[in-house]
């Protein structure tokens, strides 16, 4: 198991945003999380991440072997350990140009080769930012900045990628190359966290899912088996 997490409570004053919320991610799936707006999706992720800290629970990564919890770290030491976060809304530096955000993603690289291999490696996989390298983040279209906020991420060499609602405002078109994107990816070793709001098309991609409602987990199940649960599809699908 890659990630476990279990009876993560977290909280906004009074307000408790995800409540005894327990799931697991193994190695080399996409796990995606459903949910209408409000349900503590964006939260979650950033708890993982250590955006956010819990009131209750824990969060364990098995990365390299060993455990440890991640409850209680900040930050950039939840990146080192391989865990690498694409927020929602993007997020790019708009004033910086499309290379320097992903240098900027590279940080923690200790070599100067290293991080240009993973540079070299990201303009690989979306060809049109190497393309638009010198040009500043702010300029480029809304699914050119998805791709550069999911490329940032990819330079930390992350073992799971957290993606929260890649395809938030793009065309159709936009939306389906992004997802294959995701899938290859999946393929090529990185285990995948989603968040999405296209709750079909996120679990057509994924291998298993997570129904979050009012900050508790309602379902959980295989992809497949979510697509064709009637109530996920009367309350998310449009059944």
């Amino acid at each position: 198991m890659l990630l476990n997490v279990q009876n993560l409570e977290v909280s906004y004053g009074a307000i408790r945003a995800l409540q005894g919320v327990s799931l697991n991610i193994e190695r080399g799936e996409i796990v995606t999380l459903i949910g209408s707006n409000g349900a503590g999706k964006t939260t979650l992720l950033r708890t993982i991440s250590g955006l956010l800290r819990p009131t209750n629970g824990e969060i364990q990564f098995s990365s390299n072997g060993d455990a440890p919890q991640l409850q209680d770290l900040p930050p950039h030491e939840i990146v080192r350990l391989g865990i690498s976060h694409c927020p929602e809304g993007r997020q790019v530096f708009a004033n910086l140009t499309t290379r320097e955000n992903l240098l900027l993603g590279g940080y923690q690289h200790k070599s100067k080769s290293d991080l240009h291999r993973d540079l070299n490696h990201v303009f690989e996989q979306f060809p049109v930012l190497a393309e638009r390298r010198n040009q500043k983040a702010g300029t480029l279209s809304g699914g050119e900045q998805q791709m550069l906020a999911i490329g940032r991420a990819l330079m930390s060499r992350p073992k799971l990628l957290l993606l929260d609602e890649p395809s938030l405002g793009l065309a159709p078109l936009i939306v389906r190359k992004i997802f294959q994107i995701i899938r290859d990816i999946n393929a090529a070793g990185t285990t995948v966290f989603l968040v999405e709001q296209n709750a079909k098309q996120a679990l057509a991609l994924a291998h298993r899912g997570y129904v979050l409602q009012t900050g508790r987990i309602l379902k959980s199940d295989s992809a497949r088996n979510l697509l064709e649960d009637p109530d996920v599809q009367k309350a998310y699908l449009g059944g």
